[in-house]
């Protein structure tokens, strides 16, 4: 198996975006990225589980999140190529380094606020990347 694929009772999406609900008063300004981090589950696919500590740390080290909501001028490509041929959008599993995010709750679910250009990758889906 290449990476960890964990059991998910319900897609890990839907399931950031169901626990997030209502973020329409949430405004995010110029190039601001809103991303709700991915907590991995206790139990992989392969029947590990992974312990209490592990899981803890994810709230601190995570790289993995669901973008729910953009500034206006979020992945705009202003004339430098940085976004050319790019179409980043909501409900794209990405990934970035933790410690370029602010760490905030929203509505109680753990998320970070990224410059669009700390978003280092988009990938297919959240247990691909630790």
């Amino acid at each position: 198996m290449p990476f960890m694929t964990m059991v998910h009772d319900v897609d890990p999406a839907t399931k950031l975006k169901t626990d997030l609900g209502d973020i329409s008063a949430v405004e995010l300004f110029n190039n601001q990225v809103l991303i709700a981090v991915y907590l991995r589950p206790e139990k992989t696919k392969s029947g590990l589980y992974l312990p209490d500590t592990h899981r803890d740390e994810d709230r601190v080290q995570s790289k993995v999140g669901l973008i729910v909501k953009t500034g206006f001028g979020a992945f705009v490509d202003n004339g430098d190529g940085w976004f050319s041929g790019m179409s980043i959008k909501l409900d794209d599993w990405v990934f970035f380094r933790p410690s370029d995010g602010w760490s905030i709750t929203v509505n109680g679910v753990l998320c970070r606020v990224l410059e669009d250009i700390n978003v280092r990758g988009r990938i297919d889906q959240p247990d691909r990347v630790w």
